[in-house]
């Protein structure tokens, strides 16, 4: 077999398997950028099946989110998120997040189940994620169990691992978030483009 056959045959098959994208989220519920990164990456992913609807209908999507404290000692009692953004950013750049939220939200009211639900509640329902009624309300809408979600709310449960798991985010040198690792081999920081999805997710399947 010559060596453009061969390479044609396994292009054939590099496009005829079914993949699964392993999609990892560090993320911190708070921060406006996970949430505009969130919709980017949803964004992406339908851009993808888009584009590549001959080749990639079958592909799956398996969302993991992992925590992150961007700010430690944050209150445990809600903050007016504009005064909040105001003085962490300062009032222009503040200004710019909350238009670039509701930019996203008028293009996509789409939420994750579970972790997506949290972040829904807070950027684009105005809920209060300090609020256990509506953490119980946002975990129940997920699909979860009423009582075992508020059993977790109100003891410690949990608590040492997601600790840990801050930790580990830090020894694999994330440093901000959102971000975005794909197959674990793939990277994204920030709140990227759409189109920069797509072409991590064609880089997984052996498309470019």
């Amino acid at each position: 077999m010559s060596i453009s056959a061969a390479t044609a045959t396994l292009r054939t098959k590099t496009l005829s398997r079914m993949v699964n994208f392993d999609i990892r989220i560090v993320s911190d519920t708070v921060c406006p950028w996970c949430y505009i990164g969130k919709k980017r990456l949803e964004k992406g992913i339908q851009l993808y099946r888009s584009t590549h609807s001959d080749t990639a209908s079958n592909d799956t999507f398996s969302i993991t989110w992992l925590p992150f404290y961007l700010n430690p000692s944050a209150p445990l009692t809600s903050v007016d998120k504009q005064e909040y953004f105001v003085s962490r950013f300062g009032a222009e750049r503040a200004r710019m997040i909350t238009d670039r939220i509701t930019q996203v939200d008028e293009r996509s009211r789409y939420a994750d189940a579970r972790c997506g639900r949290v972040i829904a509640l807070s950027f684009e329902n105005e809920g209060d994620i300090t609020s256990l009624d509506e953490l119980r309300g946002a975990g129940v809408r997920a699909g979860l169990d009423e009582g075992e979600v508020r059993e977790w709310l109100e003891s410690e449960k949990g608590g040492a691992e997601v600790d840990a798991e801050v930790l580990q985010a830090k020894r694999e040198f994330v440093s901000g978030v959102p971000n975005f690792s794909i197959q674990g081999k793939f990277h994204i920081e920030g709140a990227d483009s759409p189109e920069a999805f797509v072409e991590a997710f064609e880089k997984a399947r052996g498309l470019l």
